[in-house]
Formats: structure tokens, C-alpha cells, sequence
């Protein structure tokens, strides 16, 4: 079955020339970032700027969630030379904000936690005003690696719910009260820390299922929110049930705020790292 066209308001043009210089600059230290993994559609933009959200861990992940175009592989062990390479490239960009993610690695006993806090470590030894942001899986809700990542030194921890609780089906080996105690148990670990988490909307999902959801966050002590478009990487992948029109997104930043959130970024091109910056300004 065809796709239907996208609205004029989800054209969004990439432009590969813009970010040449930046593809280039991350191929010299083996660096990953999930613009490239996951398609982005605002790499253009971003690359252009000299912003990326850095992938640590490799880039293949041991789930296989409908929605994402992060490939299902064997993983490789973790790369000790990461953290510093990740800092080098930090460096290079000249950098104030970093935001570092990781595909789901079930197959390490922590999930990958103690390469995260050593990737924040080399960081901030590089200088220590670099705020740090991290965005992770539910690392199985394994307390003592949520413990080490609350602990790490970053300023902005994020966990991402995606969706509802009717929809999950597409979160492969993901549980949506797990991920909220995931929030909850980091921000219990490290009061000073903030917590974030993100949205997809045209899934399917109902707005009363939407407001729930971000209910439920502000509960588990979540100020900070980033809502998007889903938007389907291939055919192979769940498809898009609607493009919602960018006044619902609004609906939703100003519900949002209204209920208690610091930050909302809230449109049809919002992803979880995007203009990360503005939400610790908010604090």
C-alpha cells in the first residue's frame, strides 16, 4: 500500500552539502551520532550548525522496536577509546552542550551504564562547564546501573516514554510503568539532576491518552517534554496512522505548561535532542 504524501508542513528539505564537513570531521574519530542512525530529519539543520546528538556503544541494538531505523545486530563490545575520542570530538566542535545516547544494549549486565558515566567523566575533564545531557534505555531498570547514571555528572537525563500504554506494542521488550519507574528511580537517586522524556504523536493515540501519559510524568517528577511527529523510516516499519496538524502540538506545549512542565518543545519536527539547549535555560 502507497504511502500518503507528506503535508507541506512535514517537507522538510536535507541537504547533504550542509553537513559534509561535519560527517567528515566525525569519520576521523569513528564517531556515531543518531542523526545518521536513526535518519533524522533535521540532520541538515543541525549538522549545520555544528550541534549532533553523539551514539556511543556502537550502533546496533538488541531490541527491535517497529518505529526506529536503528538496526537489529549482534553488538560489538564496547570500544574503550570512546569516551575520549567522544570528548576530542566535543572539543573539535567546540561544544557547550552534549547530548549523548546509546542504542539498547541488553547483552551488557549494566546496559551500558559504566561507558556512559566514563564518556561523561572524559568530558568534563575536558572541561567541566560542558553541560552533559543523556538520553538512555530503561537499562532494565537495573538500580544500580540507573544509580551510576543518575551519579555521572550530567546535568539532563532523559527517558524517553514514546508513546501511550495502548500503543506500546511497537516498544519492543519495553514496559511503559517500567520506564516511569526508570524516571523516577533516577531522579530519587540525584534530586539535583533533571529528568526528560519524549512523545511521538501519529501513532493512533487519543489526546486524553496523550494528556494521561504527561500526567503520568509530572508524577514521577519529569519537568521537561519533547513532542514530535512519528514518521515512519520504511515500509518494513510501523506506518503512520496521521500527521497531526502543528495547531495540536501547540495544544499540547500549552496544556503542557499549564500542568506544571519547565520546558515543551512541542511541533511536527521535535525529536528528543533537538534544540536541547533551550530546556536547561528553563530550569
Amino acid at each position: 500500500m502507497p504511502r500518503a504524501p507528506k503535508p507541506e508542513w512535514l517537507r522538510k528539505k536535507i541537504t547533504p552539502s550542509a553537513h559534509k564537513e561535519m560527517i567528515t570531521l566525525l569519520g576521523e574519530g569513528d564517531i556515531h551520532t543518531i542523526c545518521q542512525e536513526a535518519m533524522c530529519p533535521n540532520i541538515s539543520e543541525c549538522f549545520g550548525q555544528r550541534v549532533a546528538t553523539f551514539m556511543i556503544l556502537g550502533v546496533h541494538c538488541t531490541r527491535a522496536c517497529s518505529f526506529c531505523a536503528v538496526s537489529r545486530a549482534k553488538p560489538m563490545p564496547p570500544n574503550p577509546l570512546e569516551p575520549e575520542n567522544i570528548a576530542q570530538a566535543v572539543s573539535k566542535l567546540g561544544l557547550k552542550h552534549v547530548v549523548i545516547t546509546a542504542p539498547t544494549r541488553d547483552d551488557l549486565s549494566d546496559g551500558g551504564a559504566e561507558h556512559f558515566c566514563q564518556t561523561v567523566c572524559s568530558i568534563k575533564a575536558l572541561d567541566s562547564s560542558i553541560v552533559v545531557e543523556l538520553l538512555i534505555s530503561d537499562l532494565q531498570e537495573n538500580d544500580s546501573a540507573l544509580k551510576q547514571i543518575a551519579m555521572s555528572g550530567a546535568e539532563i537525563i532523559g527517558h524517553n516514554l514514546e508513546t501511550v500504554p495502548r500503543l506500546y506494542h511497537v516498544r519492543k521488550g519495553a514496559d511503559y510503568n517500567r520506564s516511569l519507574r526508570v524516571l523516577q528511580k533516577l531522579l530519587a537517586s540525584n534530586p539535583t539532576c533533571a529528568t526528560k522524556s519524549a512523545i511521538m504523536l501519529g501513532l493512533g493515540e487519543k489526546k486524553e491518552e496523550v494528556l494521561q501519559a504527561m500526567k503520568d510524568l509530572l508524577g514521577v517528577g519529569c519537568r521537561y517534554l519533547s513532542i514530535g511527529q512519528y514518521l515512519s523510516p520504511s515500509l518494513k516499519h510501523t506506518s503512520v496512522v496521521e500527521y497531526v496538524e502543528p495547531k495540536r502540538f501547540e495544544f499540547f506545549a500549552k496544556k503542557g505548561f499549564e500542568m506544571g512542565f519547565k520546558h515543551i518543545k512541542s511541533s511536527p519536527y521535535t525529536r528528543s535532542s533537538y534544540m536541547a539547549h533551550e530546556y536547561l535555560e528553563r530550569r
